[in-house]
């Protein structure tokens, strides 16, 4: 007696069905293995037209004989998410949403990609969404400026994203990056010298935006000139070398500092001697709600 197909046994006896009950993906490099249930859970979407299909060998296929979708591997964790219960479940402060979103027109998913649209109502501001990254896709209206003017009018006008990033309504919600590199000599006796911390200059990383808005004219941008302000850029830099300053500015704007990170090396001064000079890379990131 000849054995039943497993995929028809893992499947509850549907034998015209061609896939397996469990089924490997490889999107973009990324692997995923997940139920054929699961993938067929929402009719009518791209996942539900390839596997519902008669012609498995339609479908591409890796080296190792997984289904292969040339799509976005990281961000498929949360369409295969969704697709288990159609629930959308994000981190804090999601800085892919609108890629998201555009994976999801992709996969054929509109529940989903409402979900990820831009909310802006009475009732709705635009800081209610902790998962909003992108608020430059929405229009700020009557709505919006009224949700944001406990804000304060305390931005400077030294941005050149326009009238609408001017006053408090354009406060917005976004990350600053604060880095520099520095060196100091420690010498034999344990004491550094004049050169403790010296910092060469300090790196501004972020939306163009946000960095003119709080450091205005002492914002160098003769690196990365004519940047859009809607566009990130990460070769801005300080015309001055003392982090507090920076600090300050920051903190005036309404910045608080959620991370930071260092890396440092250690080299001999000099043959003769036990002077050492130690250099360091610092990262400091701000965040504005």
């Amino acid at each position: 007696m000849a054995l039943a197909d497993p995929a028809g046994c893992a499947k509850g006896g549907e034998d015209n069905n061609p896939f397996p009950d469990i089924i490997e993906l490889n999107v973009g490099g990324q692997v995923y293995i997940t139920r054929h249930p699961t993938l067929v859970s929402v009719p009518g979407s791209l996942l539900w037209e390839m596997f519902t299909q008669k012609n498995v060998r339609s479908l591409a296929r890796d080296s190792k004989g997984r289904f292969f979708v040339d799509r976005d591997g990281f961000l498929f964790r949360y369409i295969l998410d969704y697709m288990r219960d159609q629930q959308l479940v994000l981190p804090e402060h999601f800085p892919e949403r609108s890629r998201l979103r555009r994976e999801a027109e992709y996969f054929v998913l509109p529940e989903l990609v409402k979900l990820l649209a831009p909310k802006l109502s009475k009732q709705n501001s635009l800081g209610d969404d902790p998962c909003q990254s992108d608020p430059e896709e929405l229009s700020p209206g009557t709505d919006a400026a009224r949700s944001l003017t406990s804000a304060g009018p305390t931005l400077t006008s030294t941005t050149a994203a326009g009238p609408s990033a001017a006053g408090p309504e354009g406060r917005r919600a976004g990350f600053i990056t604060i880095g520099y590199r520095g060196s100091y000599t420690l010498g034999r006796d344990s004491q550094t010298d004049a050169k403790f911390r010296r910092v060469a200059r300090i790196m501004v990383c972020g939306k163009t935006s946000l960095a003119k808005e709080v450091f205005g004219d002492t914002l160098n941008e003769s690196r990365d000139p004519d940047r859009p302000p809607e566009r990130y850029t990460s070769r801005y830099y300080l015309k001055f070398t003392f982090l507090e300053q920076a600090f300050d500015k920051l903190a005036d704007a309404g910045f608080h500092m959620v991370a930071c990170n260092s890396t440092g090396t250690c080299a001999f001064a000099h043959e003769q001697t036990d002077d050492r000079i130690w250099t360091s890379y610092t990262e400091y990131v701000f965040y504005r709600e």
